[in-house]
């Protein structure tokens, strides 16, 4: 029996291997997988543009401001309603008489003056706790630089001036 023959070919011209179905289906995988790990890792080709790193401005946080009450001024001292007494601490004859015309002549009421027996290491202005400013503004008046609180047996309803001549 004779095999029907093949149209002629020129085998000069043309070459080729003749590969088993099974290599030819691994490289189609193997292509297919490549394919699909180029497309899943492929990354764009632009440039991501700059942003500007903007760094946020603190907001102020509101504050309650409180405006403090402004304090009352204290009424002006009325030296003729607080009363006072000089007492002389020293040597020197008639000096709480002479204070004590002094500080009538500045306007204070003053209601006694006599001599102290005690130990004073300098003249002083005593006062009760509630006049206090008083006893600050006779000190002036007086030129005295020494205030103390008042101590028994003074009356804390007055001031009480002791002189030591000093």
């Amino acid at each position: 029996m004779r095999v029907p023959s093949l149209p002629h070919r020129n085998l000069h011209n043309e070459s080729g291997v003749v590969l088993p179905a099974a290599l030819l289906v691994v490289s189609m995988v193997l292509v297919a997988v490549g394919a699909v790990g180029f497309v899943l890792t492929a990354r764009p080709s632009v440039e991501p543009t700059p942003v500007a790193k903007v760094t946020p401005t603190p907001t102020p946080t509101p504050t309650h401001t409180v405006t403090p009450k402004p304090k009352p001024k204290p009424k002006p001292v009325k030296r003729g309603q607080v009363f006072v007494e000089v007492y002389n601490n020293s040597n020197i004859a008639g000096l709480a008489g002479r204070v004590a015309g002094e500080a009538q002549a500045a306007g204070w009421n003053v209601v006694g003056s006599d001599n102290w027996y005690g130990t004073i290491s300098t003249s002083t202005v005593y006062y009760p706790e509630r006049l206090k400013r008083e006893a600050t503004l006779l000190a002036k008046d007086l030129h005295i630089g020494r205030l103390k609180p008042a101590i028994e047996p003074m009356r804390f309803d007055r001031l009480t001036v002791i002189l030591t001549g000093q």
